[in-house]
């Protein structure tokens, strides 16, 4: 009779029910997996907020959290549970906490990647501390905030140095806007960051070893905002968005991230891509969501399974030695660098290991998504997120994108 574990995946929530069910869900649907003569069995907890003595056991081999970014009690926790109990963490607090938006800007610009051209300027009002009038006086020098944003010109961005979920961003078209902007900030520590006209607005949601790149419309409410539309980078900048959020989560240690980046013919600029808790509503990622949870639950059982192990070490000298080597091209160091990234997310051991181990567990998500189950789900998600007139409108939206999805995996799959 061969071994067998139970390993555990813990979810750390905060209001969210949808993708959680699907998660549940799909994971049900995995079964034993037999590998070297070991079977393994998979099951999953929510995750509750108590008072906890450092060395209390974790029951859990595996979290995904989406509540310690904001959260400091929890967060706090997952620290303890990944040093001491060596528990897998999606995402790893210890980056997040440290490389806000400022750090990762700079990380990416060191390794000549296109950020635009970004300049950090002092808070507008002090800050609550006695030392504050003492210090500005002798030490803050005076700058001209119409000067620095003429230099990188307009339109462009003020978003705070350490942002996240669109908070505190403002596009600044003129003078006027650059000022209100500024007084409103308050006491948050806010970027300058110029623009660039761009053809397309992408948005990439990484999972461990995969990446879903779509095309992203901001300006849409939230529910219109991810087009369906499979073909609309080049083949070229296609490639370049793939390897940018791959490059970024294995740079961070992340790997549940999104990366939004502006795109211009070949070229790629990536704007933002320090998200702790990216977004994977059914109501926002509709057609994408059975995508996103099947990734969830597949890189979670390989990385189970296989024994992964989280870094604290980023060993980021490997990256920098790319990025000085004078003999490589921007391309050349951009496959340098995802060479490292698919090392680090053992990229082909993933998807070689989904085909060995988990053969038919497609067709289950595709047979789940067509079901009654999938069904009641979207319904309690669109009642409640909608208001009552308009949740008929906005099922019949959600089902129709998500059954496209259907249509088209199921073509696909007869196709390979």
């Amino acid at each position: 009779m061969a071994d067998r574990s139970r390993h555990l995946i813990g979810l750390l929530l905060g209001a969210e029910e949808d993708w959680p069910q699907a998660f549940e869900a799909l994971l049900q649907r995995v079964g034993p997996v037999s590998l070297d003569g070991h079977e393994h069995e998979f099951g999953s907890r929510r995750l509750t907020i108590e008072p906890f003595d450092l060395n209390d056991p974790v029951r859990v081999g595996l979290v995904i959290d989406r509540l310690a970014y904001w959260y400091y009690h929890p967060r706090e926790w997952l620290k303890k549970a990944a040093l001491m109990n060596g528990t897998y963490l999606l995402n790893s607090p210890f980056t997040f906490q440290s490389m806000e938006k400022h750090s990762a800007y700079c990380a990416m610009l060191r390794l000549g990647l296109k950020i635009p051209r970004t300049v950090l300027v002092p808070y507008k009002n002090p800050l609550d501390n006695v030392r504050w009038a003492y210090t500005s006086a002798k030490y803050n020098k005076s700058f001209d905030l119409d000067a620095i944003a003429a230099d990188l010109g307009y339109p462009l961005y003020m978003k705070p140095f350490d942002g996240g979920g669109w908070r505190g961003v403002s596009r600044i078209n003129n003078q006027d806007d650059l000022h209100t902007a500024y007084d409103e900030s308050g006491e948050m520590l806010m970027h300058l960051q110029a623009t660039v006209e761009y053809d397309k607005f992408a948005r990439a949601l990484s999972i461990g070893a995969e990446t879903m790149v779509m095309d992203f419309r901001p300006d849409e409410p939230m529910h219109n905002r991810y087009a369906v539309s499979h073909d609309f980078l080049n083949p070229s900048a296609g490639h370049q968005a793939v390897a940018i959020s791959r490059i970024v989560n294995a740079f961070f240690g992340w790997e549940f991230n999104s990366c939004e980046m502006l795109v211009k013919g070949d070229d790629v600029y990536p704007i933002d891509y320090a998200n702790a808790c990216p977004d994977v509503a059914v109501t926002s990622l509709h057609y994408y969501f059975p995508w996103a949870i099947s990734a969830l639950v597949k890189w979670s059982v390989f990385s189970l399974a296989t024994g992964r192990r989280s870094k604290v070490d980023l060993h980021t000298e490997r990256y920098f030695a790319i990025a000085d080597d004078e003999s490589l091209d921007y391309d050349a160091k951009l496959d340098g660098y995802l060479a490292l990234a698919d090392e680090h997310f053992e990229t082909a051991k993933y998807h070689e290991w989904c085909a060995e181990h988990l053969p038919d567990f497609d067709a289950r998500v595709r047979e789940w998504v067509a079901g009654a189950d999938f069904d009641r789900l979207l319904r309690e998600t669109v009642a409640g997120t909608y208001p009552a007139h308009e949740q008929e409108e906005f099922l019949t939206h959600f089902k129709g994108l998500t059954n496209l999805w259907l249509s088209d995996q199921t073509s696909w799959s007869r196709e390979t």
